[in-house]
């Protein structure tokens, strides 16, 4: 367990870890991977459970990034968790790599399902918060990481509906609201609001959180953790881009890796940032 300021100083190094990585593989999302990595920091650093070296674990916490194209946070939180080799992140997207463009089980047991079709992470989550109520040796909690881009899908709201009639109080979805998709704003593109509305709806405990603010993120899920009776649903309003200020808010860096200029002012904005944050402290 981390303390809180420990918390943001990892969120700051793995931004950087993130850059680099989409960087050196020439092809990447910036975007929405920087805007989830508080989100998966907590979770990896304070909520998950599981066991270093041991990725089969049978009483490990589940998590299901159903977003996967933002995977690249993913490898860069095991990799500071020492579940995967750091220096194997700059193989991002080759052939052969464990770290794959999108999550791969077979390569990475560390990943629980292969995603990046969008809509159907949250399909597999539930099957997964499912059989755990059926495991009768083994006690743990689901977690899936969702795009707000994603949402737009018809099988989403299939299992959005599935969980709480079977009352899955051990599934925590998780939206990254960074408002921004690959064409466009998504109130553009196809406007989800009102969000919080719908879940509840369908039945779901549901919060709304600043998914960049450390603490709110923690809070959030140590509430998702006293719901017994329904699954519950984070809305986590982020910036895409988050920490690189020519990358926040658009659609531009969705799916673009910076190039070596790019990359160097990224780092420096994110380096000062971190520096102002420990004198501050």
């Amino acid at each position: 367990m981390h303390a809180v300021e420990e918390l943001r100083d990892i969120a700051a190094d793995l931004r950087i870890d993130i850059l680099e990585m989409i960087a050196a593989a020439g092809s990447g999302h910036p975007g929405g991977s920087l805007s989830s990595v508080e989100i998966l920091t907590a979770l990896y650093f304070s909520v998950l459970q599981y066991r270093v070296g041991e990725p089969a674990y049978p009483g490990r916490d589940r998590f299901v990034i159903s977003k996967g194209h933002g995977v690249p946070t993913v490898y860069a939180c095991l990799a500071r968790a020492g579940c995967v080799d750091a220096e194997e992140l700059p193989s991002l997207r080759s052939l052969g790599s464990p770290l794959q463009g999108h999550p791969d089980h077979v390569k990475l047991p560390y990943i629980e399902a292969a995603t990046g079709s969008l809509g159907q992470g949250l399909s597999v989550a539930v099957g997964m918060a499912l059989a755990e109520t059926l495991d009768t040796q083994n006690s743990y909690r689901v977690y899936c990481l969702m795009g707000d881009g994603e949402l737009q899908a018809g099988q989403v709201w299939e299992a959005a509906m599935a969980a709480p009639k079977y009352g899955l109080s051990n599934l925590t979805v998780i939206v990254d609201y960074n408002k921004v998709q690959l064409d466009g704003h998504v109130k553009e593109v196809m406007d989800l609001e009102p969000l919080m509305d719908k879940w509840r709806a369908f039945g779901w405990q549901a919060s709304e959180i600043d998914g960049n603010d450390m603490d709110e993120v923690l809070s959030a899920f140590d509430e998702a953790k006293r719901v017994k009776d329904r699954p519950s649903v984070i809305i986590a309003h982020t910036i895409k881009g988050k920490g690189v200020s020519f990358m926040e808010d658009t659609h531009a860096w969705h799916g673009k890796a910076p190039n070596p200029e790019e990359l160097a002012r990224a780092i420096a904005e994110l380096s000062n940032g971190r520096a102002i944050s420990e004198r501050s402290s």
